[in-house]
């Protein structure tokens, strides 16, 4: 598991023990859930490993990690938002939401930085957390407009590709010799 995005050039691997405890392999000593967020938030990339199975659980492990931060105070999801997913599992579209979300994600990881890079450029140095903080509570309404013409494109995109593969499969199933159905004669 790499990421490009990454500083550093290997994977650090946290074993997970039976007992529940989780050992970091790089420093050969225990350490918490928070540790592993605290891990990912300094861009490390982490790999979980069940001692037992040999089964790479890092996908269980950061599910653990977003539960016990949706379970705080300022949840980044809504029920609404939630459910919506939930109902994704399973269907037809699941593949395509995955990677849609994956995208999108990664596009406003890629806007975040550039805006960091022009902090920089701007003030000579990066903001820090506080400043930057300050920053996007005064840009919140800006952001948000940005943030909902972003939204609106996207799903006109989506909503223009969902209309091109209808076209597609029905060219495609013209090309079959199936019988064209018939209306039903009209009642008077």
């Amino acid at each position: 598991m790499t990421n490009t995005n990454n500083t550093h050039d290997f994977v650090r691997l946290i074993k997970k023990y039976p007992n529940r405890r989780l050992y970091d392999t790089h420093t050969s000593a225990y350490i918490t859930l928070a540790d592993v967020k605290q891990l990912i938030l300094a861009n490390e990339t982490v790999q979980v490993v069940d001692v037992k199975s040999n089964e790479d659980i890092t996908r269980s492990v950061l599910l653990q990690i977003i539960l016990e931060e949706e379970a705080g105070d300022v949840p980044m999801f809504s029920a609404d938002a939630l459910t919506s997913i939930i109902r994704f599992y399973g269907s037809a579209m699941q593949g395509l939401m995955g990677s849609y979300l994956e995208k999108n994600i990664t596009a406003f990881i890629e806007i975040q930085e550039r805006m960091a890079e022009q902090s920089k450029g701007l003030y000579g140095a990066q903001l820090g957390p506080e400043a930057w903080a300050q920053f996007m509570a005064s840009q919140t309404p800006v952001l948000q407009n940005a943030m909902n013409n972003y939204i609106d494109q996207s799903k006109n995109l989506f909503v223009q590709m969902q209309d091109q593969m209808q076209g597609q499969a029905l060219n495609m199933f013209t090309a079959f010799p199936f019988p064209t159905p018939t209306k039903p004669p009209k009642k008077d």
